[in-house]
């Protein structure tokens, strides 16, 4: 009689960490490379685990205790890096731009780094503060919406507020099914023909602040972000980067 097939879930491969994370991400957790990165290396037969090659960037690891070797070499953990970057105007937030465009990596030019990423976006029109490390669960809990960390912009509009435009402006507004929200919307000064807002958020959705005045129909000229949480960008020169200080990462533990 022929045996049934079973049902349920498969068994993990031989050698493979159910409670541990996927090759590729540890290979970014360790401060190696990207994900992205991390794929080509597996796909080209350039990592082993446990002595032996993998091709399958889904297995799972431990980075702490199995031994991942890329190119014959062990890879361990980079010590840990927290820096702060003033954006200039007109740098895409990646590493590798199929466009061939400017990067904020550009700004890390001659430091000596492991593999660090970007905490969030800021947009290729966008400047201000801009943070990136290798550690994964400080960026994640920055990240994380339930942690409420407020991030402060000063945006140049093409108009004069009055109250009114203040106040559709804080009612918020829904654009492609989201609705998009600040915490506080103030005028910091007023020309004769241009103004500056200082913008609050506590949640960061793709190009909220733009689609949130477009919806409005108020020009945004500028927006730079000015700080993140207790973290204020300061007078660090545009497109510079330096290592965030002890004091400022208690900050953030506070």
């Amino acid at each position: 009689m022929t045996p049934r097939p079973r049902i349920g879930r498969p068994r993990p491969a031989a050698g493979a960490n159910p409670a541990g994370v996927s090759l590729c991400r540890a290979l970014s957790k360790l401060g190696l490379c990207s994900r992205k990165q991390a794929e080509a290396l597996v796909a080209e037969g350039r990592v082993r685990v446990g002595g032996k090659i993998v091709r399958n960037g889904s297995l799972r690891v431990d980075p702490g205790r199995d031994r991942i070797e890329v190119d014959g070499s062990r890879v361990v953990a980079e010590r840990k890096v927290y820096l702060m970057i003033n954006k200039p105007r007109g740098l895409v937030t990646t590493r590798d731009d199929p466009q061939d465009r400017g990067t904020v990596y550009d700004c890390l030019t001659g430091l000596a780094l492991p593999f660090v990423s970007p905490v969030g976006r800021l947009d290729k029109a966008s400047e201000g503060l801009l943070l990136m490390t290798n550690d994964t669960r400080f960026a994640q809990r920055l990240l994380d919406p339930a942690s409420h960390v407020a991030k402060i912009y000063h945006v140049q509009i093409g108009a004069l507020p009055d109250e009114a435009m203040l106040a559709r402006l804080r009612a918020g507004a829904t654009v492609d099914g989201e609705l998009l929200t600040a915490r506080s919307i103030e005028i910091l000064r007023s020309g004769t023909r241009t103004a500056w807002l200082e913008i609050t958020l506590d949640e960061g959705r793709n190009r909220h602040i733009r689609r949130l005045l477009g919806a409005c129909d108020v020009e945004v000229l500028r927006l730079v972000r000015v700080a993140i949480g207790p973290l204020q960008l300061g007078d660090l020169a545009k497109g510079k980067a330096r290592h965030l200080t002890a004091e400022e990462l208690a900050l953030f533990a506070a």
